[in-house]
C-alpha cells in the first residue's frame, strides 16, 4: 500500500526550485522599472509646474514709468546738463532696454519651454519694437539734421539698422546682441548731445515732429483695422483705380470680407499693447522737449489727449483669454475695446499734425 503521509511531504523537485529562484529576481526588476518611472513622471511633472509658473510670471507686461523722473535720475547720475533731446534719447534707451531686462527677459527668439510656448509676450515685443525702430529712424533722418542736405549722425546712423535687425534670431548674432548695439550708439550719442562742446545736435522743429507723426498715425491706423476684424466684416475693396458706372446709376464697388484668424486674435491684440504703451513714453518726452512748439502751436493739449487715450489701453486684463465676442453679444470683445482707444489716439495724432502744420 502505498504511504500517503510520505508522498505529500516529499521533497519539491529541482525544476520547481529553479522556478522560484527565477520568480524573486523578476518580481524585484519589476518594481525597481516602476518606480523609475515614476521618478521620470514625477520629474517630468514638477518641470512642466516650474515652466508653467515661469511662463506666468514671464507673461506679465511692465509697468509704466515716470519718464521725467528717470530722465533726471539718469542725468544725475551721468553728472551733466539737461539739454533739450536728452529726454526724449533716454526715454527710448530705457524702453528698448525694458525688452531685455524685463522678467524672463527678450522671449521672441526662444527655443526652449517656457519661452517656445508663449506668443501674447512676444507679440507685445514686437509692438513695443516698432515704435523704437520707427523713432530711432526720424532721429536719424530728421531731429539730429539741421536740414535734408546736412550729414547723418554717425552714432543713429549705426544705431537704426541694429533694431531692425530679425527680431526673431536666435545667434550668430542674437537678436539681443544687435539691440545691446543699438543701446551703445544710442548712449554715444547722447552722451555727445551733453558735452559742453557738443558735436551732436537735436533740433526741436514743428516739421521733424510732424513727419514722425505721420509713422504714428500710420501705425495706429493699420493697428485700429487690424483690431476691428476680430469679428469680421465686409470691406470696400480699395484696390480698384478705375471708378466704371453706367450713365444714371451708382457706382458698383467691389467687397471684400476680412477678419482676423482665430489663433491670430491675441497676437494682433498684445501686438496693440506693446505699441500703446511704447508710444505712450515716447510722447511724453516728446512733451517735454518740444514744449516750446507745442505751446507756440496750442497743441499741448492734443498730445496729452493721445497720452490718455494709449495710458487708458494699458488697464489690467483680468481675463485670462482675450475674448472674442461679437456685435452687442454678451460677451465682451477685448479687441474692439483696444481699437476705441486706438482710433481715438490715432485721431489725436491727425488733429495734432494739423496743428503743427499750421504758420
Amino acid at each position: 500500500m502505498l504511504d500517503w503521509k510520505k508522498r505529500t511531504h516529499t521533497p519539491e523537485s529541482p525544476t520547481a526550485s529553479a522556478a522560484g529562484s527565477h520568480t524573486a529576481p523578476a518580481a524585484k526588476g519589476y518594481w525597481t522599472s516602476l518606480l523609475l518611472s515614476r521618478a521620470v513622471i514625477g520629474l517630468v511633472a514638477v518641470y512642466l509646474l516650474v515652466t508653467l509658473i515661469l511662463g506666468i510670471y514671464w507673461s506679465r507686461e511692465p509697468d509704466l514709468f515716470s519718464v521725467q523722473q528717470n530722465a533726471q535720475e539718469a542725468i544725475q547720475r551721468e553728472g551733466r546738463q539737461m539739454v533739450v533731446g536728452y529726454t526724449t534719447v533716454e526715454t527710448l534707451e530705457q524702453v528698448a532696454s525694458t525688452l531685455l531686462t524685463k522678467p524672463g527677459g527678450y522671449l521672441s527668439n526662444d527655443r526652449l519651454p517656457p519661452g517656445v510656448w508663449l506668443d501674447n509676450m512676444p507679440s507685445w515685443e514686437y509692438g513695443v519694437l516698432v515704435q523704437v525702430r520707427d523713432l530711432s529712424r526720424a532721429l536719424r533722418k530728421d531731429f539730429a539734421r539741421s536740414q535734408s542736405q546736412s550729414t547723418e549722425d554717425g552714432d543713429l546712423a549705426r544705431a537704426e539698422p541694429r533694431f531692425n535687425f530679425d527680431n526673431k534670431s536666435w545667434v550668430l548674432p542674437s537678436s539681443e546682441s544687435e539691440f545691446q548695439e543699438g543701446l551703445k550708439s544710442l548712449n554715444n550719442y547722447q552722451r555727445r548731445l551733453t558735452d559742453p562742446n557738443p558735436n551732436a545736435f537735436f533740433y526741436a522743429r514743428a516739421d521733424n515732429l510732424n513727419n514722425w507723426l505721420g509713422d504714428v498715425s500710420t501705425r495706429l491706423g493699420s493697428l485700429s483695422q487690424r483690431l476691428s476684424a476680430s469679428v469680421g466684416r465686409v470691406k470696400l475693396d480699395t484696390t480698384v483705380k478705375v471708378e466704371t458706372f453706367a450713365p444714371g446709376s451708382a457706382p458698383q464697388l467691389e467687397e471684400q470680407f476680412v477678419e482676423t484668424p482665430w489663433l491670430q486674435i491675441d497676437n494682433v491684440f498684445y501686438e496693440a499693447r506693446g505699441e500703446a504703451w511704447a508710444l505712450s513714453h515716447l510722447l511724453r518726452a516728446i512733451e517735454v522737449d518740444f514744449a516750446d512748439v507745442l505751446a507756440k502751436k496750442n497743441a499741448t493739449v492734443s498730445v496729452r489727449q493721445i497720452i490718455r487715450e494709449l495710458e487708458a489701453s494699458q488697464a489690467p486684463l483680468w481675463s485670462p483669454v482675450i475674448l472674442n465676442g461679437s456685435g452687442f453679444g454678451i460677451f465682451a470683445n477685448h479687441s474692439l475695446v483696444m481699437a476705441n482707444y486706438i482710433s481715438r489716439a490715432n485721431a489725436a495724432v491727425l488733429d495734432l499734425r494739423q496743428l503743427l502744420s499750421q504758420g
